[in-house]
């Protein structure tokens, strides 16, 4: 087998030092640009590859960080990751990515099998019924954790999410303000902070214009566009007959407006729906998405910065932080028709 480069056998072909060998490949402002882009060539030529265990005994740090989150399939989380990536990419770390699918087991595993790699820390979307015992296994052995998106409650780590109350809130006080006094709720769930914390937005948004809180205008459980689509049925045979939906997410807005469009309405025109996280796709929808802005971004790389941060030794304040949520308005919402969902005929009120 082929003997391991070692940082000696790169120093003595350049003619420096084993330690600016290593201040160079550890990115050190104490070596010259120019010098760094050399040694690093050669490195690369050699076949050098950098020995993170050893580091790590150096060190106590590993470089390790992990991530875990509900389902990266859902652009709401790949827009979190990406942030987060740019700023640990900053600071040369690496992170370990996971889906937990809302299992428990599969997020402890995962927060074990960190605890036995040395992670230094732990970025996560709690699944589920999450015990705060589970993220007090990580704090507990110097692994410190950030939660973004949901919350768990009695657990004192910084929490980085949106405005999700108030976010649901200005959805809703936009469809009333064009009329719309029968609106449902399509998505989400109680079993999460996120989802309570949205359905009491819509319940607020409501009362404080004097209109009557219906249960049965709520349809909760879908969160992909797939659920989006099928809840159309049920929405669309609600004896209330709404007028409006306010959805959980973009993809569940998207979904339920192709089921619309499926029935032969017009979104936009016939039933005005509002989405929520302004992903990509949203502006891009037909008819384009009226929706919420909910700092996918901001979440990712503040959480990512808290937790560098914590490294360093200074750190935000445990608790939540919340990114201010903005509505954006497009072409699937428009003023009440004076016949409803029904009619294909009628004038704006």
């Amino acid at each position: 087998m082929a003997q391991k480069v070692k940082l000696s056998t790169i120093a003595e072909t350049l003619g420096v030092s084993t330690a600016t060998v290593s201040l160079a490949l550890r990115d050190s402002p104490l070596v010259a640009a120019v010098t760094r882009d050399r040694i690093k060539e050669q490195a690369r030529a050699l076949g050098y590859i950098y020995n993170r265990r050893a580091a790590s005994l150096r060190t106590s740090r590993s470089g390790i960080i992990g991530v875990v989150v509900h389902d990266i399939m859902n652009p709401f989380y790949g827009e979190i990751l990406k942030a987060i990536e740019s700023e640990l990419d900053r600071d040369r770390q690496t992170f370990i990515l996971s889906n937990h699918y809302d299992s428990v087991e599969k997020q402890r595993n995962f927060i074990e099998t960190l605890l036995q790699l040395g992670g230094d820390g732990v970025i996560m979307s709690p699944a589920i019924g999450t015990p705060p015992e589970d993220i007090l296994l990580a704090e507990d052995n110097g692994m410190p954790a950030i939660l973004i998106a949901r919350s768990i409650e009695g657990l004192d780590v910084p929490i980085f999410r949106g405005d999700d109350a108030y976010g649901i809130s200005l959805a809703t006080n936009h469809l009333i303000g064009l009329g719309h006094r029968v609106i449902a709720m399509v998505g989400g769930t109680d079993q999460t902070s996120t989802g309570r914390d949205r359905y009491q937005g819509y319940v607020n948004a409501l009362r404080k214009a004097n209109i009557e809180v219906d249960p049965g205008l709520r349809i909760p459980g879908p969160r992909s566009k797939q659920g989006g689509f099928e809840a159309a049925v049920h929405f669309l045979s609600l004896p209330q007959k709404p007028t409006a939906a306010v959805c959980w997410n973009d993809l569940v807005a998207i979904g339920l407006m192709n089921g619309i469009a499926r029935a032969g309405l017009v979104p936009g025109r016939d039933v005005s729906v509002t989405g929520y996280d302004d992903l990509e796709e949203a502006s891009i929808a037909t008819p384009s998405l009226t929706t919420v802005w909910n700092g996918q971004s901001e979440v990712g790389r503040s959480a990512a910065r808290a937790l560098l941060d914590k490294l360093a030794g200074s750190h935000k304040p445990d608790g939540i932080h919340l990114i201010k949520p903005e509505m954006r308005i497009r072409q699937s919402t428009g003023p009440l028709k004076i016949n409803g969902i029904n009619g294909h005929s009628g004038h704006d009120a």
